[in-house]
C-alpha cells in the first residue's frame, strides 16, 4: 500500500489553520491560544499557592480573570441585553466565586491589597478623571460642569423624599427609609460614605458604629449592583432616542467634541502622563490635610477643571495625560470590576438582608433618580440619558469602583469626572445633612 508523500502536510497543514481559526479568537486583545495557556497557568499557580502576593500576582490574576469574564458576559444573551453585560457578570461571578469558597481566601487578600492597599483604584480615576477632563473643549467643561451640578444635588434631594414617602407607604417609616436607604445609598460609597456616616450616627444614638455600619452596608452593595445594571439597560434601551448623547453630556456640543483630533501614543509621553495624573493626585491628597472635611477628589477634579479653565497646561502635558488615561482605561478597567468582586461584594451580607422592603426601598432609589435626573437633565440642558447616568445612577453607586462600574456597564467611561463630582460632593452633602437629620429622626 502506497503511501501518499504530501498526506502528511496536508494534515499539518489543517491542524494549523484550525489553530489560526482559534487564536483569532481575540480576548481583550490576546488569542485564545496564547489565553488558554495563561489562564491554565493562573489556575496552577493559585492552586498550588504560588501566586505572589504582590502587584505582579494580583494584576496576573485580576487581569486575566477580568478580561475573559467580561467577554464572557459580553456575549451572554440575557447578560448582554439585560443585566449590564459584561460589567456586572465579571463583579457577580467573581462575588459568587468567594462566596461558594471557590476562590481561596489568599487570592482576595492579595487582589485586596493591590485595588485598596496600594491603592491602584486610585491611580485609575485620578488617571481617568484627568483623561476626561483635559480631552475635552474649555468652554464645553465649564459649561457642562455649571449644569450638571445642580441637576445631580436636586435628583438626590427628591429621590431622598420619594424613598421616605414609599417608606411610609410599605409601613417602615419615614425615618428608617431615609437613615438606612436613602443616606448610605447616596453616601458616595464605603471608604467616604457609611464608614463615616455610621459613626456620624453611632454618636447621635450613643452605640457602637460597627452594628450600624452592618446595617448600612448591604444597601450600598444593592444600589450599587442595581445600578449598574439599570445603567446597562438605559443606554441599551434608548440607543437610538434623541436625548441619547452617546457620551457626550451637553445638548448641541457633540458636533464640536466629535472633531477632536485623536491622539497618537508615544511612548515617552505615556509616563510624562503617569506623572503629571499623579501630581493631580498629590494635590488633592495635600489639600485633603488641610482641608479634612472636604474629600480628596473634589480637590483634584477642582484643581484639574481649573487648570483646564485657565488653561495653565501646555498642550503636550495635556496629551500626554489623555495617552495615559487611554491606556490604564483600555487594559486595566476589566481588572478593577473583578477587584471589586472578590473583594468589595460580599454576597453572604447581602442574601442575609434581603426582605421585600428593603429591596422594594432600593428600586424605588434606582427608579426615583434615574428619572429626576434626566427630567432635570433635559431642563438644564443635558442629554437625559447622560444625565440619568452620571448625576443619577452614579450616586446610587459604591464611590469610585461603583462608578467605574457603572460608566463600564453603559460605555460612558469618558464621563467618570462628572460621575466623580456628583458623587463625591454629593456624598460629602449628605453626611452634612445626615448629621442633622439622625438627632430628629433616631
Amino acid at each position: 500500500m502506497m503511501n501518499h508523500p504530501h498526506s502528511s502536510h496536508i494534515g499539518t497543514t489543517n491542524v494549523k489553520e484550525e489553530i489560526g481559526k482559534l487564536d483569532r479568537i481575540r480576548i481583550s486583545g490576546i488569542g485564545l491560544i496564547a489565553y488558554a495557556f495563561m489562564a491554565v497557568l493562573l489556575i496552577i499557580a493559585i492552586s498550588t499557592k504560588t501566586l505572589p502576593n504582590t502587584m505582579i500576582g494580583a494584576i496576573f490574576a485580576l487581569v486575566l480573570m477580568g478580561h475573559v469574564f467580561y467577554y464572557l458576559g459580553a456575549h451572554l444573551p440575557i447578560f448582554r441585553s439585560y443585566l449590564g453585560g459584561g460589567s456586572v457578570f465579571t463583579i457577580l461571578l467573581t462575588a459568587i466565586l468567594v462566596a461558594t469558597n471557590v476562590m481561596p481566601k489568599y487570592v482576595v487578600t492579595t487582589a485586596s491589597g493591590f485595588i485598596n492597599g496600594m491603592d491602584f483604584l486610585g491611580l485609575y480615576i485620578v488617571s481617568l478623571i484627568a483623561s476626561s477632563l483635559f480631552k475635552m473643549d474649555r468652554k464645553m467643561l465649564l459649561k457642562a460642569a455649571v449644569r450638571f451640578l445642580p441637576v445631580a444635588f436636586i435628583s438626590m434631594a427628591l429621590t431622598a423624599v420619594v424613598i421616605g414617602i414609599v417608606g411610609i407607604i410599605i409601613g417602615v417609616g419615614f425615618n428608617y427609609a431615609i437613615l438606612y436607604i436613602a443616606m448610605p445609598i447616596m453616601a458616595g460609597g464605603v471608604g467616604a460614605g457609611i464608614v463615616p456616616l455610621s459613626g456620624i450616627y453611632a454618636h447621635a444614638m450613643g452605640v457602637g458604629s460597627a452594628g450600624i455600619l452592618s446595617k448600612l452596608f448591604p444597601t450600598v452593595i444593592l444600589g450599587n449592583l442595581l445600578a449598574i445594571i439599570s445603567a446597562g439597560l438605559i443606554s441599551r434601551i434608548f440607543k437610538d432616542s434623541k436625548g441619547n448623547g452617546h457620551g457626550e453630556i451637553l445638548r448641541g456640543e457633540r458636533e464640536e467634541a466629535a472633531a477632536a483630533e485623536e491622539i497618537k501614543p508615544d511612548y515617552v509621553q505615556l509616563g510624562v502622563g503617569l506623572i503629571i495624573a499623579v501630581m493631580f493626585f498629590m494635590i488633592g491628597t495635600m489639600l485633603n490635610k488641610v482641608f479634612p472635611g472636604i474629600n480628596a477628589y473634589a480637590f483634584i477634579i477642582l484643581s484639574i477643571v481649573l487648570t483646564k479653565a485657565f488653561g495653565l497646561l501646555p498642550k503636550y502635558y495635556e496629551d500626554s495625560v489623555i495617552m495615559f488615561g487611554q491606556v490604564i482605561v483600555k487594559n486595566m478597567t476589566h481588572a478593577l470590576l473583578a477587584g471589586v468582586g472578590l473583594s468589595l461584594l460580599d454576597m453572604h451580607v447581602l442574601l442575609a438582608a434581603l426582605s421585600w422592603q428593603f429591596v422594594v426601598l432600593c428600586l424605588v432609589s434606582i427608579v426615583a433618580i434615574s428619572l429626576i435626573s434626566a427630567t432635570l437633565g433635559k431642563l438644564f440642558g443635558l442629554y437625559p440619558v447622560e444625565a440619568a447616568i452620571t448625576a443619577g445612577l452614579a450616586n446610587n453607586s459604591m464611590g469610585g469602583t461603583g462608578n467605574v462600574a457603572v460608566l463600564a456597564a453603559s460605555e460612558r467611561m469618558n464621563l467618570i469626572a462628572f460621575a466623580q463630582m456628583g458623587n463625591r460632593i454629593g456624598g460629602a452633602l449628605i453626611l452634612v445633612v445626615a448629621g442633622i437629620l439622625v438627632t430628629f429622626m433616631k
